[in-house]
């Protein structure tokens, strides 16, 4: 799994979510959970991943979507 996104911003990661849905891409949402515990302050940014293999289509669409300045540098 490869990390695409790390925010704060709810609105940011429903429209990514949405985004990968509709390419059929597979994501998993990690954190959430925990920045709901400590209040939605913002100090737990949440992290979505990508499989390995769909890490380029996946920053692919997020760029054509001109949402690439929000990706995490691929490692």
């Amino acid at each position: 799994m490869r990390e695409i996104l790390r925010t704060n911003d709810m609105v940011l990661v429903s429209a990514v979510g949405a985004l990968l849905d509709g390419a059929n891409i597979k994501h998993v949402l990690l954190d959430g959970n925990m920045s709901v515990l400590e209040g939605s302050a913002g100090a737990i940014p949440r992290r979505m991943l990508v499989s390995d293999d769909d890490d380029a289509a996946a920053r692919q669409l997020l760029t054509e979507a001109g949402l690439g300045h929000e990706l995490r540098d691929a490692r």
